[in-house]
């Protein structure tokens, strides 16, 4: 499989990339740059927003608008580009992370300490009037999520336990937790993850510098190499989802290759799954 750039960028932290179906167009962020980008690639076209905090996720809600994943909680930008706090609690030392819509339109928001101490991150899970219960209190630094195509199992990743986990999902909880893969020592981390059409779990390799596909036995059966060594997410998106779209990163890199921070796409890598918008 063959990468194009999409977007050439110099994010600080790019993250989450979100296909927004109705809209046509990738949703995407620069956590540690306040930056919550757009691209549509039918005719290029490119938006910035600027937000007041560290911004871990922004995904599209049913009525318009965007949902953040910020520092100090889930913030709602309206179609009128007006924000408001669902629901706010700021902890020192945390923010908000990596964020997933279930098929139930309910988010599931992560947090981490800056500095990634275990047991510092929480995930949790918000409906779209603003109720909120953490259902992981001992994370890390919580990443990828995502939901088989029948929605009965969850994936989730914590980054430095180096495993993909799966859980049972049904109501809003999740019971049965157990690992589907773990990557070996020196092949990175995981990160984002998307699932596709097949039920194959797609995972970005931070420090890894490639995107690994795990079928649902948590076999490995494919891996892209890509020319940056901070992946960190991935997700179908374009008129078919059929398009892998693959967010990276600079921090932390004393020389930055030249394509660290830009948004890569695979084209033809696969078939995704519709995302739902949030219903809040």
């Amino acid at each position: 499989m063959t990468y194009e750039v999409a977007v050439r960028a110099e994010a600080t932290l790019g993250e989450g990339p979100t296909w927004d179906a109705r809209a046509g167009r990738l949703i995407w962020v620069d956590i540690l740059g306040c930056r919550v980008h757009t691209y549509d690639p039918a005719s290029g076209r490119r938006t910035v927003r600027t937000t007041e905090q560290h911004v871990g996720a922004a995904k599209p809600r049913a009525g318009g608008g965007l949902v953040l994943n910020l520092r100090d909680g889930i913030g709602l930008l309206d179609p009128d580009d007006s924000f408001r706090w669902l629901h706010r609690e700021a902890v020192p030392d945390r923010r908000g992370n990596d964020a997933a819509v279930a098929p139930d339109g309910s988010l599931w928001a992560g947090t981490m300490r800056y500095d990634e101490a275990p047991g510092g991150g929480t995930l949790s899970h918000v409906t779209g009037d603003g109720a909120v219960e953490v259902v992981l209190d001992d994370v890390a630094v919580s990443n990828g999520t995502g939901w088989s195509p029948d929605g009965r199992s969850m994936y989730y990743v914590d980054s430095p336990t180096r495993r993909i986990d799966v859980f049972d999902a049904a109501d809003g909880s999740l019971t049965n937790r157990r690992t589907l893969a773990t990557v070996e020592e020196g092949a990175g981390f995981p990160d984002g993850l998307t699932v596709d059409a097949e039920g194959c779990v797609w995972v970005a390799l931070w420090d890894g510098g490639a995107v690994r596909r795990y079928t649902p036995a948590g076999d490995l059966d494919r891996v892209i190499p890509l020319p940056v060594p901070r992946i960190t997410a991935c997700a179908f998106g374009g008129p078919d989802l059929t398009d892998l779209y693959i967010t990276t990163a600079r921090v932390g890199l004393t020389a930055p290759p030249p394509l660290a921070g830009s948004v890569l796409v695979v084209p033809g890598a696969g078939k995704g799954v519709a995302q739902p918008p949030f219903a809040g």
